[in-house]
């Protein structure tokens, strides 16, 4: 006897408080047809996903090619196929390029990829179909090339998951003669089912119910268990007018046990004591028109009996079915006995003998019917709740706390070259307007320029020498105000107040010099009379304040992130929700290989458009790019790669498309009114400013204004890097550490 190649011992997955697999024990031997029966929703593809390697058990070990499913899983993925129950192929890829991508995925040479995509294509019969979308294939086609693509790295085991399911009978009947070859080449096959055809063609066969695995065998033998046909019972196959009228009757007959359909026959399990002619005697049929042989079990009889008994013993010493089976990761459906009983039911109920009211139709029609299951999908889910409820109530706190347009507490630098009571006097004045907030004293030009141009002052004041010694000698002095035009309505406010405040300082100093009886009003460099204080402002970097200087670096930064976002999450949820995602958790692809495959395409995407988005800055809203244009690749990459971490982080969150809309809006939404793109942050109150340094845009947003606009250096820049770089790591790290690959 071969070595089992797949063996599962006391395998045991739970979801929270649902059971899904229970202490199931089994081997499949290398070349067999194993065959996995049970209702849908009973753990059959929660046993397969375990057997792959995406699922971690909860209990028990399994192995598959001597393999252990919880510490070797990346191993036992080179060496399987996986065919899911859904079609979880590339819809928008062609029947060739799914078979490439495949290849590619399993490291297959391009001649070797060529030699082995032509024997699937010839063993699967789609040579014909090679250049057509696998989503315009009909249900039959699609399997085949899913067949296909999992065998097109040679694997020794094959797991197939209700491969047939949706499915016609003609395309079923070809698939398995598909898999009669395969084996018969020594491949191992694993395949999941409820069809009973489908289970007669496999070597061995094992029958999970509600969780539990309750029989297992060959098919052959579990015709034979002593459960099937009692000792003291026999089954008969009756052949009658009218089957379905006489199925009531022959139920009520005592000593039958069990009467079913099959076709236009009826099938009985009764005591020995009865023999059909008795069965039948109380029928209103002619006895010449009845005939009966005696019958073999068949295995519907076979698991329609073991899910009776089991239904019996659950009953009463396990919770109830409802509860096991609810909220199960695969569907749920009646069980096979419920279903016979169902169809019977169904076969009796007597033709209409009324003429139906007409329908008409009202106004309002199911009004309450949608109302109420509306209410439901929105109670079931908690991200809509927050969507609605949650993102308007932080608008509101933000718009109406947050947000003040009023500018106050301007960073001004203080280059003060007098020293003396007058110019210090003069520095007061600009701080008790409230309108300027002290951050830097400077010693040199050079310092000054950095001060600027880093963006940690957005005014400077430069005191000359010989200001003091003007005033006294009641000739005007001048003071340079240098003003960062780069925001517009920083800039406007701080021109106006050292206008107003230069104003004020000349009526002061009139006042002062008029109460000592020195009438001599001061004089300008001409000899003209002029007020005491000079106040010359020179607006740096936007001169003629265009405001679209001040927005349009901004919204590099906003479209960048929102596109990179958007984008990500969008394809890396709708491969989970397509299934595809799956297929691929199944593979040997490394999760850096998925992940940098998955990413690399939208980061050069990305980098074009911030190369287009700046050409349109540059040649249509005219505005200059004064720094190095490496310095801003160099950071808008490092920003990209953190959008696209955020985009991977909601993808990890959200479930579905829609899921992934509201995180990404909720991810948006203080990015553009929290980061400094529309309103100063200096305004905000101080727990909001602190949490707006937990935003990456708020660092790129900065570090793009300051190349772009104020030709910044990678000094003047370096916080901001150094804080945009932190907040990469960060979300990277969070990211990878939630994507795993694997299934839960």
């Amino acid at each position: 006897m071969t070595e089992p190649v797949i063996v599962a011992q006391r395998l045991t997955r739970r979801f929270g408080r649902l059971t899904a697999v229970e202490d199931v024990s089994f081997e499949v031997r290398r070349g067999a047809i194993f065959g996995l029966l049970g209702p849908n929703g009973s753990g059959k593809s929660t046993i397969i996903r375990m057997l792959c390697g995406v699922l971690q058990p909860s209990e028990g070990e399994g192995q598959v090619l001597g393999y252990s499913v919880r510490s070797e899983a990346e191993a036992i993925k080179r060496r399987i196929g996986y065919m899911s129950q859904k079609f979880s192929l590339y819809s928008d890829l062609t029947v060739d390029e799914n078979l490439d991508f495949y290849g590619r995925v399993y490291g297959l040479e391009p001649q070797r990829l060529a030699e082995r995509k032509q024997t699937v294509m010839e063993l699967a019969g789609i040579t014909d179909r090679v250049h057509q979308l696998a989503g315009n294939l009909s249900g039959g086609w699609k399997q085949r090339l899913a067949l296909a693509c999992s065998l097109i790295h040679e694997p020794d085991v094959l797991f197939l998951d209700e491969p047939t399911a949706g499915i016609d009978p003609v395309a079923r009947r070809q698939l398995w003669d598909l898999l009669f070859e395969l084996s018969a080449a020594g491949v191992t096959l694993f395949v999941t089912t409820h069809y009973m055809d489908e289970a007669e063609r496999c070597t061995d066969v094992g029958y999970i119910y509600l969780s539990r695995l309750l029989v297992l065998g060959k098919p052959d033998e579990l015709k034979l268990l002593p459960e099937v046909t009692p000792p003291d019972a026999r089954r008969w196959e009756l052949t009658t007018p009218a089957p379905a009228q006489q199925l009531s009757h022959l139920r009520q007959i005592d000593g039958v046990q069990d009467a079913t359909l099959f076709g236009e026959k009826i099938h009985v399990l009764a005591d020995k004591r009865l023999n059909p002619r008795e069965m039948i005697a109380g029928a209103d049929v002619d006895d010449a028109l009845v005939s009966y042989r005696e019958a073999a079990p068949t295995l519907e009889d076979v698991f329609v009996t073991l899910t009776s008994d089991a239904q019996k013993k659950y009953s009463a010493d396990a919770p109830p079915p409802d509860t096991l089976r609810t909220g199960s990761p695969e569907r749920d459906s009646p069980s096979l006995a419920s279903a016979a009983s169902q169809d019977a039911a169904e076969s009796d109920m007597p033709a209409a003998s009324s003429p139906r009211p007409p329908v008409v139709a009202r106004l309002g029609a199911g009004f309450w019917a949608i109302f109420l299951k509306e209410f439901v999908h929105i109670r079931r889910q908690p991200t809509t709740l927050v969507f609605m409820l949650l993102l308007p109530l932080v608008q509101t706190i933000i718009f109406g706390y947050a947000i003040d347009t009023e500018i106050e507490h301007i960073p001004l630098a203080i280059f003060d070259l007098d020293q003396r009571q007058e110019s210090r006097q003069l520095i007061d004045a600009f701080v008790n307007t409230r309108r300027f907030q002290i951050v830097e004293r400077v010693h040199s030009e050079a310092a000054l320029q950095r001060s600027l141009t880093s963006g940690r002052a957005k005014v400077a004041v430069v005191i000359p020498p010989n200001y003091s010694d003007k005033l006294l000698r009641g000739e005007q002095a001048q003071v340079e105000i240098l003003i960062d035009g780069s925001d517009s309505q920083v800039a406007t406010t701080a021109l106006s107040t050292a206008n107003l405040l230069g104003a004020s300082l000349a009526s002061r100093n009139a006042l002062r010099k008029a109460e000592a009886r020195q009438f001599r009003p001061a004089l300008d460099a001409s000899g003209e009379l002029a007020a005491p204080v000079e106040m010359r402002p020179r607006l740096l970097y936007n001169p003629n304040l265009e405001s679209s200087h001040f927005f349009v670096p901004g919204l590099v930064a906003i479209i960048l992130q929102l596109v990179t976002l958007f984008l990500t999450s969008f394809a890396v949820v709708r491969e989970r929700e397509l299934g595809t995602l799956e297929q691929l958790f199944v593979t040997p692809v490394s999760r850096s290989g998925l992940l940098l495959g998955k990413l690399t395409p939208y980061a050069i995407t990305g980098m074009v458009a911030v190369l287009m988005i700046l050409v349109v800055m540059v040649y249509v809203f005219g505005v200059p790019i004064h720094g190095s244009l490496a310095l801003l690749a160099g950071t808008s990459a490092l920003f990209l790669l953190c959008a696209l971490g955020l985009g991977l982080l909601v993808s990890t969150l959200a479930r579905t498309q829609v899921e992934a809309v509201q995180f990404a809006f909720g991810i948006i939404l203080p990015s553009v009114l929290l980061s400094g793109f529309m309103f100063p942050r200096a305004e905000m109150p101080l727990p909001i400013y602190l949490v707006s340094f937990a935003i990456p845009v708020t660092y790129f947003i900065e570090i793009i204004r300051g190349v772009v606009l104020r030709g910044a250096d990678l000094v003047d820049m370096l916080p901001w890097i150094l804080g945009l770089f932190v907040c990469t790591a960060a979300v990277l790290a969070l990211s990878l550490a939630r994507f795993r690959k694997q299934l839960g």
